[in-house]
């Protein structure tokens, strides 16, 4: 009988003291996670951003659609231009002499595709809508649209992704947490957002120390 009860507490022991280091040793790991994962997120989503920013300046709008937006990386270019100051006589009519005039001269100097000036030689550009380490290729939820900001027509776009979206496969008590985090050294709230469809912005909502880190 005794040495059925030690052999139960011994149990006991082991497993008391697998649930301590578990749950001193999940959240270090999760973390580990989903730094990686969001760091990834994070690149994918600023490609986004500057495809955006490129067919905005080209088109004069942002686009909602993906497949529309890698035909345009692989079809569309840059104009490169140069600008430089000129000046000439003229005569003037009231004055009655030739009188100096100034003019800004804009030249093109050629051209650049959007990918080579984006990717160069990586066409990464191909699976820009899906969500790194996401389940089954989910795409990233993208929206555009043209705003009234101070009685002038701004165009706007948004791309994002739920965080649960990326930590599928991690424990649930860690993810709540994780969509309820407030602090200024976390990606706040439940999603990783960049772009705004009510503010005129393409700032992301991950700290600092995400933009610092090297792009794979």
């Amino acid at each position: 009988m005794k040495t059925a009860i030690q052999i139960v507490l011994w149990l006991l022991s082991i497993f008391f003291a697998y649930m301590i280091y578990k749950s001193i040793s999940e959240p270090i790991v999760f973390d580990k996670i989903k730094k990686e994962r969001y760091r990834d997120v994070i690149s994918r989503l600023k490609d986004i951003r500057d495809v955006q920013e490129a067919h905005r300046v080209i088109k004069g709008k942002y686009e909602s659609n993906f497949d529309k937006l890698i035909k345009f990386i692989e079809n569309e270019k840059f104009v490169i231009t140069q600008q430089r100051d000129s000046s000439y006589m003229e005569y003037d009519k009231t004055y009655r002499i030739d009188m100096l005039k100034e003019v800004r001269i804009i030249d093109t100097l050629g051209f650049v595709s959007v990918k080579d000036s984006l990717f160069g030689d990586s066409d990464r550009y191909k699976r820009l809508m899906y969500v790194p380490h996401a389940k089954d290729d989910t795409k990233f939820e993208m929206k555009a649209d043209i705003i009234n900001n101070n009685g002038f027509r701004v165009p706007v776009f948004e791309a994002k992704v739920a965080k649960d979206v990326i930590l599928y496969d991690q424990p649930s008590d860690l993810k709540e947490r994780e969509n309820a985090l407030i602090s200024v050294d976390e990606v706040n709230g439940t999603e990783i957002i960049v772009g705004s469809l009510t503010d005129v912005s393409t700032s992301g909502n991950w700290p600092q120390i995400y933009d610092t880190k090297q792009r794979k």
